[in-house]
């Protein structure tokens, strides 16, 4: 099983499948859709999954393992996503270090390194097989770790008909790198009673508490003129923007945060004296938090357009996604097994609040509640990224456990 496992995931990180949030198609981009149909799609027919069809309308790739027992109370899906990060992924030229010995890594013959100093993580691998990048680009165990380890699983289930199981649904989607992946899932296709994102990092992680999350694009209306005669009569949107910007609390930012903490992030900020734009994330986990937080943008742009005979602070904000507690506690059944079988198979369940979203975070919502459950990515998102092959055999084996859990 562990070498397939490789086989797959090295096969599948060499495929740039890397979203673009200016794009307005589902799938952003086209090798996504390749992927799918070119990679994924003969592979889940080639291992015996049933019923396997793309849906051009959200960009998803599903199949069906059906049940082989009537044992089984619940059907459950498992999705992982097809997308990585907004880091350099052409190329991908994966390393395999085996029985890592728990020293410098140096990434294939670039400058770069993996160093304990720098990534104390490094020291729960010792003995290990690591897969790293070469230093040029991000590796994409997110979340292509987890699309190796759901096949695998499936695989595994399909080559042994005497493990019992229940109805299994599997689901390969685009575009969660950039947060809309998951706003088009077709839940009636899809059609399970819970599922679970496999999605999360190191050993252990079990995840259904996200952040509340909202974007706010704000556009600063200024005055130019001459800056020799400019007293009285300037307005100077980049200013604007800056003095908006420092009445948000610094201990609010991302950099002063940890935990259940939330925050303001400003994403980008650019312009000229006339005009100037800011955006912003804004994530919490309380909902009262969450709402305060957005009132106080509108409440500070009311505040600088008090000060002009126009209105030049124009804010807008959008919510992205919700924090999926709100919707699993009420029936934490998909939490319990997942505990339950991590428990069984000697590993600690990591049960903390996810500082981001995953797509569960709006399938949730959408009506099949959906934890985060393991991948084994560590460093994700760049060219320090790297995976352990056995942290991954461990979630095949957790995907296994759950698929075949009698509750």
């Amino acid at each position: 099983m562990k070498e397939k496992l490789l086989e797959r995931f090295l096969t599948y990180v060499k495929v740039n499948t890397r979203s673009d949030e200016t794009s307005d198609t589902t799938p952003t981009t086209q090798s996504q859709v390749d992927f799918a149909l070119n990679v994924l799609k003969p592979e889940m027919e080639a291992i015996g999954l049933q019923n396997v069809h793309y849906l051009e309308s959200n960009g998803y790739i599903v199949g069906t393992l059906p049940a082989n027992s009537t044992q089984f109370k619940h059907k459950i899906g498992f999705i992982a996503h097809m997308d990585t990060a907004d880091f350099n992924a052409e190329g991908v030229n994966p390393q395999v270090v085996t029985d890592y010995d728990g020293g410098i890594i140096n990434l294939g013959t670039s400058d770069y390194r993996l160093d304990p100093k720098d990534f104390p993580n490094l020291k729960n691998y010792m003995g290990q097989t690591l897969i790293t990048t070469d230093g040029t680009t991000l590796l994409g165990a997110d979340d292509k770790s987890g699309i190796a380890e759901i096949l695998t699983a499936m695989d595994y289930l399909i080559q042994n008909p005497q493990i019992q199981h229940g109805e299994i649904r599997v689901g390969f989607g685009p575009d969660e790198e950039i947060g809309v992946g998951a706003n088009k899932f077709n839940v009636k296709d899809f059609d399970v009673d819970f599922a679970y994102t496999v999605d999360g990092g190191p050993l252990g992680e079990l995840q259904y508490e996200t952040f509340n999350a909202a974007g706010a694009d704000i556009v600063f209306k200024g005055r130019n003129v001459h800056p020799g005669t400019a007293k009285n009569q300037m307005i100077n949107a980049l200013q604007l923007a800056v003095d908006f910007h420092n009445l948000l609390p610094e201990s609010e930012r991302p950099e002063k945060t940890e935990g259940s903490q939330g925050f303001y992030h400003l994403l980008a900020i650019e312009g000229t004296v006339e005009e100037a734009h800011s955006s912003y994330i804004i994530r919490d986990f309380e909902e009262d938090d969450f709402l305060f937080k957005k009132s106080e943008l509108a409440r500070i742009a009311k505040h600088f357009n008090a000060q002009f005979e126009q209105d030049r602070v124009l804010l807008t904000i959008e919510d992205q996604y919700y924090n999926m507690k709100k919707v699993i506690e009420h029936n934490m059944v998909c939490v319990e097994i997942a505990k339950n079988v991590m428990e069984d198979l000697a590993i600690k369940p990591i049960i903390e609040p996810i500082r981001g979203g995953t797509d569960g975070s709006k399938i949730s919502f959408m009506g099949i509640p959906t934890p985060n459950i393991f991948a084994g990515g560590e460093n994700m998102h760049g060219r320090f990224e790297f995976v352990s092959l056995e942290t991954m055999e461990k979630a095949v084996e957790v995907i296994i456990g759950i698929s075949t859990f009698k509750d």
